[in-house]
């Protein structure tokens, strides 16, 4: 009888949902490929095949995506996005945005990181125990100074963060952390000068990434103990009906959000930040900076409001504060610096506390403001890293700010185009950073006035040390041994008049993409 019991039982399988999952499967499968060239291409036509195969798959991703976007616009699921993998996994319009976004930016970073005329070589370690200037390093041909392993390790990264912001299962969304993250801590410690600093922010990078790791599955469990599932419909759900005590979900919910704040680079997880990003190989500080943080943000939204929507009132408070915090940290101790790449790092935590200001709106136009914030900012801070590529001197960039005095004198092109970048960073008028400040506090000036009003006085702050920087380069005296511009390669100067171009075409006619992002502002599970 348990035998004709267990026959006349139905099994359902899960939903795997090929179609929606496309553009994953592509970057994977080009990672995957990347580790096989590693293995039996000579290496001498590596970087070629490295670089090619690296855009081929970013390229295809973004086309899978819009073909994806064209589909669910045309032919909607009638709950208006796809839930595969066991539910698992919510494609839905949102998380395609940021898929594209993160796609798009991993172009432009691509492009950088195959960069090989600003620098003898490529600003990546051809091997770690190389010193720069030895006869060792002499001796390397050209081809040796290119550590190729990058580009599968950048697509092993891109790859997590497709599936980090659509995660509707908080296990699944820790395995993505987890798969963006080692590869980044690798990267990070791969820059060929500067190799003990670079060194140093790999292993803190490595070990704050693993406390806050540690944070985020702790409070999984205490959720999963609430909830008896960590399916963030579910949770949604028992935080309605269940009868157990809230501290459970409370303090679960709390140790989750430091394990994202910590990957969005927030107050108060921030501190590996400006270590990091002047440690690590400017390409991959660009990459970091621009797709790290959009993937960080696209979780953050989905974890609150679709996991969590029903407990509004009680977790807003605490993003105000981080969102106050990061704001506070940014903008004041952005002023201090004197490097140019920990500037931009204290610069993007101001930003990260500016978009959520958004998150806090929980509203539909608060989503819209996030996408497009997002999106403008990955382009502008991509564009700035790429062009710091430039200004150089015998130890390599030039990122002290007495040596960007008279920056103007040697190079008008340099300097107006940074100009315009930082602009955008301090949020002027005409350039995309105005436009995504302008529609981030128009979101939130209704629930959040008081910190719409911080987050104005916190932008004319940081604005002071955008425009220190203008001052010495058109203002300064060059110094004696200034340094030299050096002149990019077609892929830094396809990535850079990308980043520009967008950076100001978003200020003046943004309508197209912001009407883009209020059709993507719908997140489900």
């Amino acid at each position: 009888m348990s035998g004709l019991a267990l026959a006349a039982h139905t099994i359902t399988t899960p939903s795997v949902g090929y179609r929606v999952l496309l553009p994953i499967f592509i970057v994977f499968g080009a990672a995957m490929l990347g580790v096989l060239v590693e293995a039996v291409v000579p290496r001498a036509e590596r970087f070629t095949a490295q670089v090619t195969l690296a855009l081929a798959g970013l390229v295809g991703a973004v086309i899978a995506v819009a073909l994806l976007h064209n589909h669910t616009t045309t032919t909607p699921s009638p709950k208006g996005t796809d839930v595969v993998f066991a539910g698992s996994l919510a494609v839905d319009k949102a998380g395609l945005f940021i898929q594209g976004t993160v796609l798009v930016l991993a172009i432009m970073a691509a492009l950088l990181m195959a960069e090989r005329s600003v620098d003898v070589g490529s600003p990546i370690v051809a091997a770690s125990a190389v010193t720069v200037g030895s006869p060792e390093d002499a001796r390397l041909s050209r081809t040796d100074r290119v550590q190729t392993e990058i580009f599968p390790l950048m697509m092993f990264a891109v790859g997590g963060m497709l599936v980090f912001p659509i995660a509707n299962n908080l296990l699944l969304m820790f395995v993505a952390l987890e798969v963006l993250s080692l590869p980044l801590y690798l990267m990070a410690g791969m820059s060929r000068r500067r190799r003990l600093l670079s060194q140093e922010a790999a292993v803190k990078y490595f070990l704050l990434g693993a406390f806050a790791s540690a944070f985020f599955l702790y409070g999984l469990t205490l959720i999963y103990g609430y909830a008896d599932s960590v399916d963030l419909p579910t949770v949604l759900q028992a935080s309605q009906t269940s009868t157990k005590s809230d501290v459970l979900l409370y303090v679960g919910l709390a140790l989750v959000i430091v394990g994202l704040l910590f990957k969005a680079g927030i107050a108060p997880f921030h501190s590996w930040t400006p270590d990091v990003y002047q440690g690590a190989p400017t390409p991959v500080t660009a990459f970091m900076a621009a797709c790290t943080k959009v993937a960080a943000f696209g979780a953050i939204l989905r974890v609150l409001y679709v996991g969590f929507s029903s407990t509004a009132n009680d977790w807003r408070p605490v993003v105000w504060g981080a969102a106050i915090a990061s704001m506070v940290v940014g903008a004041v101790f952005g002023l201090t610096q004197t490097d140019v790449k920990r500037i931009i790092a204290y610069s993007s935590i101001a930003h990260a506390g500016f978009i959520l200001v958004g998150v806090v709106a929980l509203s539909k136009a608060g989503i819209s403001s996030v996408l497009f914030y997002l999106l403008t900012y990955g382009f502008t801070t991509l564009a700035a890293f790429g062009l710091l590529m430039m200004v150089r001197d015998a130890d390599g960039e030039a990122t002290h700010l007495s040596q960007w005095s008279g920056l103007a004198r040697k190079s008008p092109t340099v300097a107006i185009t940074m100009t315009v970048l930082l602009m955008s960073m301090a949020g002027i008028p005409l350039t995309s950073g105005f436009t995504g400040k302008f529609y981030i506090f128009r979101a939130a000036y209704h629930v959040a006035g008081p910190l719409v009003v911080i987050a104005l006085v916190a932008s004319a702050i940081a604005a002071f040390f955008y425009l220190r920087i203008v001052v010495l380069m058109f203002f300064a005296d060059p110094p004696e041994d200034g340094p030299t511009i050096a002149i990019p390669g077609w892929s830094t100067t396809v990535a850079l008049t990308f980043g520009v171009v967008v950076t100001i075409v978003l200020g003046v006619f943004p309508q197209p993409i912001l009407d883009l992002a209020a059709k993507a502002a719908h997140l489900t599970g």
